[in-house]
């Protein structure tokens, strides 16, 4: 018998073997474990257990009493893109409309920022922990991704920028860094943004940045420092935004980009292909949430401050725990002796405590040994996750 030629990979099979090489999320894999339980107490999952303001869902409501269910265009509402375009100046300096683009969520803005810049063979650098959603977008279009771990300390999370620069080399496609982080909480500073911006200007790499935590910050300021504070709009710099978590929309998946407006053209190609286009009425909810509701912003961030607060001191007395107070987002990263196998001890406590944890694995190797408790709750309900766990722990 004839032997058969022996056939070369096909773009399908590419593909499919991407596809198949995914991690599955451990987020996920322990809360499918413990949502059918009535008393489990979800800390799993990056969003408040308050419901969307009213002033947003009003909104929504109203668009949709007057027909807002037709397609819109694939960039956004103008009206909403032009408002993101105001909100976004105010924050971090001239923006025109046609350098936002409005997406349905911010995941799918980084996906469709990954889609514009990163193909095949690609060689990308991401700041790790970091959410698996981002770690694994890049290798979907069958980029290479290499990790730089930021290091915990007796100051909490920091960047060795060195590091950093040292894994930038020549012929790198892209960085993509999340500030402020998820899970960590870290927060880039203006002057490691700087020196790294200016590093890959000269080599003329791209950086994606997930900024949708950018409110979420205790610093000074209304804001996290950006790379839209220091680099100019025409650069290779896309920024990523989110509705989900200044404004509690999370289950509303609506996110924006700012990107150089000669992109434009192309992403409204590429969104047209993903989903067409963010639902009408959610796009005028949006629009009310960002012109309207920098109060309700404020608020939050002061109530966030005080819940973190309230956890990092409760957690710090748990046997075994090593924790630090960060300077953004909406959640507690920390060292625990009892979770060297973090996915077993997080399935532990669902089933022996019924305290829902995200595990430090499920953001990457580094985060290995720590747990990720998201605050932003009330401080009593934070109270009695962390008596459920000391329970457990057997203290």
């Amino acid at each position: 018998m004839t032997p058969m030629p022996e056939v070369p990979p096909t773009a399908h099979a590419f593909a499919r073997d991407a596809i198949r090489g995914l991690r599955g999320s451990r987020i996920r894999e322990v809360s499918n474990a413990g949502l059918d339980l009535p008393d489990v107490l979800p800390f799993w999952f990056g969003e408040s257990d308050q419901v969307t303001p009213a002033f947003i869902r009003d909104a929504a409501a109203d668009a949709l009493a007057r027909g807002a269910t037709f397609y819109t265009h694939n960039l956004g509402i103008p009206r909403l893109r032009a408002a993101l375009a105001s909100y976004t100046t105010g924050l971090h300096g001239a923006t025109s409309t046609d350098q936002v683009v409005v997406t349905s969520a911010g995941v799918n803005a980084l996906m469709l920022a990954a889609q514009l810049v990163i193909g095949p063979g690609d060689r990308t650098v991401e700041v790790t922990p970091l959410w698996p959603n981002i770690v694994e977008i890049p290798k979907i279009l069958g980029a290479e991704v290499e990790t730089v771990s930021l290091e915990f300390g007796p100051h909490g999370w920091t960047l060795d920028v060195q590091r950093l620069l040292a894994a930038l080399t020549p012929g790198t496609r892209a960085l993509v860094v999340n500030s402020p982080n998820n899970p960590t909480g870290w927060v880039m500073t203006r002057d490691d943004q700087q020196v790294v911006l200016d590093h890959c200007r000269r080599l003329g790499i791209w950086i994606i940045a997930d900024e949708v935590y950018e409110r979420l910050y205790f610093g000074d300021g209304p804001a996290a420092p950006s790379f839209l504070d220091i680099a100019d709009r025409d650069e290779r710099v896309i920024c990523v935004y989110s509705f989900s978590k200044s404004w509690l929309m999370t289950g509303w998946r609506l996110g924006w980009m700012v990107l150089p407006a000669s992109l434009t053209g192309d992403l409204g190609k590429l969104i047209e292909y993903n989903t067409s286009c963010a639902p009408s009425f959610v796009q005028e909810a949006g629009l009310v949430a960002v012109s309207d509701g920098e109060p309700f912003v404020r608020q939050l961030v002061r109530d966030l401050r005080d819940s973190r607060d309230h956890l990092v001191s409760a957690l710090s007395t748990l046997p075994g725990a090593e924790v630090h107070a960060p300077l953004g987002a909406m959640y507690v990263f920390f060292r625990l002796e009892q979770a060297r196998d973090s996915l077993a001890f997080c399935k532990r406590m669902v089933r022996e405590a019924r305290v829902g944890l995200a595990p430090g694995s499920a953001f990457g190797d580094d985060g290995e040994g720590y747990v990720r408790w998201c605050y932003a709750c009330r401080p009593e309900r934070l109270d009695e996750g962390v008596l459920r766990v000391r329970r457990a722990l057997g203290g």
